[in-house]
């Protein structure tokens, strides 16, 4: 009878072990303030970042299925059109006998999706990590500039209503927290800043010399 009992319970709980939180992560993100740079750009967003769905593997946590694809692009949606003059989408990294339109183009990526949840950070948070490799291009294809972003949040209070709202808090906030390294940082890259200082200087000369 005893192993009875405890055969059910093991198979409770594996059954609560292996639900799976399906997440569409949503949300609103303020646009920044900041100063906006004198310059043109377009942003590639290909298939695997616009439809972009980070799927737990490990068979020793809770089964998360995140589609954040929708909302990262909604954030660089809004920090972009700040931070540049003009913003347009492209369909592909330009090259010499196809520049672009503009005069830089962004492609962005993501390289890596991290999270934790209250069983294992022993607090009733979540905590979650994106890391994000963005490619900078003139508008002939050469590369200006390659580096890392990472974004981090969580949960801001323990009251949530389910895991699934706790995550999206969670998410919601790194996003927040990248588009302030984006806006803030963006200018800082060394190879950008030079970028933008030549071709300021360019622009100029050129207009003197008109």
């Amino acid at each position: 009878m005893m192993t009875i009992k405890r055969t059910v319970v093991l198979l409770l709980l594996a059954g609560l072990w292996g639900c799976t939180n399906n997440l569409t992560v949503v949300g609103d993100f303020p646009p920044p303030l900041i100063h906006t740079l004198p310059k043109s750009i377009g942003v590639l967003y290909d298939d695997d970042f616009r439809n972009y769905i980070y799927t737990e593997k490990s068979e020793d946590r809770s089964k998360w299925i995140i589609n954040n694809g929708n909302a990262q692009v909604t954030l660089f949606n809004r920090v972009l059109p700040v931070l540049f003059n003009h913003v347009e989408e492209v369909g592909q990294i330009p090259s010499l006998d196809a520049p672009a339109g503009t005069d830089l183009v962004l492609h962005p990526k993501v390289i890596e999706f991290q999270y934790s949840v209250p069983r294992e950070t022993r607090f009733k948070v979540y905590e979650v990590w994106i890391k994000y490799n963005l490619s900078l291009y003139d508008n002939q294809g050469e590369l200006i500039a390659d580096w890392i972003v990472t974004a981090y949040g969580k949960t801001p209070t323990a009251f949530m209503q389910s895991n699934e709202e706790a995550m999206n808090a969670a998410v919601l906030v790194a996003l927040r927290d990248l588009g302030a390294n984006l806006s803030l940082g963006t200018p800082r890259v060394p190879e950008i800043k030079a970028w933008l200082q030549n071709h300021s200087a360019s622009a100029q000369q050129a207009s003197l010399e008109g």
